[in-house]
């Protein structure tokens, strides 16, 4: 697969201390959590976790992405929902890997409308292109 370049807008920037047991802060201070691994990895649960931090941008960001498309088509997707489950588990090689499924609902549309759109969304969303290719991505129309 090719790299391509970016036109770079804008630029997150955080800063994690102590990894998965410890805080993450963005530079601007907008974001600053307590992160902890979740009980399923043996830790204590008591903060957030890198999967939902990821959970959350992911189905965010695949969110906009499906306004875009839908504009574009000039398709109605009030009341629209994007749910991102973000899976952690061992690898073969070895070491750790992740799994997405991201779950549309747009009640507004029919089902193959939306699985459309869903599609299109998949091929913009910058999270998709990231991943695309690295990881499993389940898309599901609910």
């Amino acid at each position: 697969m090719t790299i391509q370049p970016v036109d770079v807008l804008y630029t997150a920037v955080a800063t994690a201390e102590n990894g998965r047991d410890g805080r993450v802060a963005s530079d601007d201070g907008k974001l600053d959590v307590t992160v902890n691994p979740p009980k399923e990895l043996g830790g204590s649960g008591a903060g957030t976790n890198p999967e939902q931090l990821f959970a959350a941008g992911f189905s965010a960001c695949f969110q906009s992405a499906l306004g875009v498309v839908a504009r574009q088509a000039k398709a109605d997707i009030s009341g629209s929902r994007v749910t991102a489950k973000v899976g952690i588990g061992k690898i073969a090689s070895g070491g750790f890997g992740l799994t997405v499924e991201l779950s549309v609902a747009i009640p507004s549309l029919d089902g193959a409308t939306a699985r459309e759109l869903v599609e299109k969304a998949h091929q913009v969303c910058p999270y998709s292109n990231a991943t695309r290719g690295n990881i499993e991505v389940l898309l599901t129309v609910v």
